[in-house]
């Protein structure tokens, strides 16, 4: 095989890679034309974005560095110019100076990624927790509490939209371009049936865990990734100043369906919120007294028949 062959087989190889990892990001939250990371709506992934092109454009410079020293060596010390090899082996001055800028620059990412990392764990402080478990194939949202007050029997699970669900099925004779939601969005295989609502300018820890086996929470726009593993309860945590509807996609492949579990989470004003939160408590304590009602409701007695 000629060099040549290996070149293009690499660079197909690549080009793979990419399409892969970009349609696998647009799938949790499409963007037309997307070609970079997007920037986020919380702290956290704004921090996130900001070293990411620090790294992309250290990778940049670099790489100029690099490929126009080697163009430049190739063309103006060729062989057919009469370019005669240097018979030197080696300048130790050089060799400090390529050995401590890299380790330079590891250190200059390193400091804000470790930052970074730790902003990204510390859930104290936080005003709101929901639980979040992962089943197969969707997602139960449980209010835990907020602003210091337990939250009584309020979630409900969230799986795929009915719509989207029904288009999916082979011969069901629905164009899922036909799906959009009130705000013009296309949302085929993005709508569930139940958003997560959560109030705009407050922190909130998800308690993140699986009740079947392993699924993964993400919300890109979060910068928010977190693992639903069965008996562990992994914590994170998001501040979203922005009011809006933001969508996210179960990560790890958890079985058949696992492409049809999306996450949609509802960002309200707070008091809008706390109107829904009312709203929410309100139909889980009459839904309680029904069943309890219905549970010591007197047996019917029968009647005899003569």
């Amino acid at each position: 095989m000629s060099s040549s062959d290996i070149m293009r087989r690499a660079l197909a190889g690549t080009a793979a890679l990419a399409g892969g990892l970009a349609s696998m990001a647009a799938a949790a939250d499409p963007v037309p034309w997307q070609m970079n990371l997007e920037p986020g709506v919380t702290p956290v992934s704004h921090e996130i974005y900001k070293l990411h092109m620090a790294a992309l454009w250290v990778c940049v410079v670099i790489g100029i560095i690099v490929f126009g020293t080697m163009i430049i060596a190739m063309v103006r010390f060729r062989k057919s110019r009469g370019a005669v090899p240097a018979t030197w082996s080696h300048n130790t001055l050089l060799e400090f100076c390529w050995t401590l800028v890299p380790v330079l620059i590891l250190i200059g990412l390193a400091w804000p990624a470790t930052n970074i990392l730790r902003n990204m764990y510390d859930s104290t402080g936080a005003e709101m927790t929901v639980k979040v478990t992962g089943y197969q194939w969707q997602w139960r949202y449980d209010y835990v509490s907020y602003e210091g007050k337990p939250i009584d029997k309020v979630g409900f699970y969230s799986r795929l939209g009915w719509d989207s669900n029904a288009a999916r099925q082979l011969g069901s004779g629905i164009d899922p371009f036909s799906l959009v939601a009130k705000d013009g969005f296309h949302d085929y295989l993005l709508d569930v049936t139940s958003p997560l609502v959560i109030p705009a300018g407050v922190k909130v820890r998800f308690l993140v865990t699986g009740g079947d086996v392993i699924h993964g929470f993400w919300v890109p726009s979060f910068g928010m990734k977190k693992d639903a593993i069965p008996g562990i309860i992994n914590d994170t945590w998001a501040k979203v100043d922005q009011p809006g509807v933001y969508r996210g996609q179960c990560y790890v492949l958890c079985g058949q369906d696992h492409g049809f579990m999306p996450i949609v989470v509802k960002v309200v004003p707070r008091a809008e919120f706390q109107q829904w939160l009312a709203a929410q408590e309100s139909a889980a304590k009459l839904d309680e007294a029904a069943r309890t009602a219905a549970a010591g409701a007197p047996a019917t007695p029968s009647v005899a028949v003569k």
